[in-house]
């Protein structure tokens, strides 16, 4: 297994990242402080510290287009389990999940064919999700 990345992002309050990070994305909380909050972010640490958007983090209509589709740049995510994917996917979209892009596949009949969805945390924070059929031959294939 990979080591654990270390994410470290701007939140505009803990009661909002708590409820989209711990509630709806169901990552576990780790330690904290009136500041931050660690969350285990699909087996990675991932801290929200209150500082309000970072420069040029919200301006954020910066995109790049991929597959059809304006990716919303810059992001961070995770790559999943097909069918981890499609239970969060069903999960977002049974909570109503404002998506930037729709849970969707891309690259359909090349190598690197991927599930993806893009969403943004309550302080704008863009995710991705995205899984493989097969991970292993897939996920760096030209």
């Amino acid at each position: 297994m990979p080591m654990p990345f270390h994410l470290a992002i701007p939140v505009r309050d803990l009661a909002s990242a708590r409820e989209f990070y711990g509630g709806l994305l169901g990552c576990p909380e780790g330690r904290s402080s009136a500041a931050w909050v660690d969350f285990d972010f699909f087996g990675h640490q991932l801290v929200c510290h209150v500082a309000g958007p970072a420069p040029g983090m919200r301006a954020a209509a910066a995109t790049s287009p991929v597959d059809g589709h304006d990716v919303p740049v810059p992001h961070f995510g995770i790559v999943l389990e097909m069918p981890a994917w499609e239970a969060l996917a069903a999960r977002l979209r049974d909570a109503r999940c404002r998506f930037v892009i729709e849970p969707h596949v891309r690259f359909r009949g090349q190598p690197g064919e991927q599930a993806t969805m893009f969403l943004t945390d309550p302080s704008g924070n863009a995710l991705e999700f995205k899984a493989f059929r097969d991970i292993a031959g897939r996920l760096f294939a030209k």
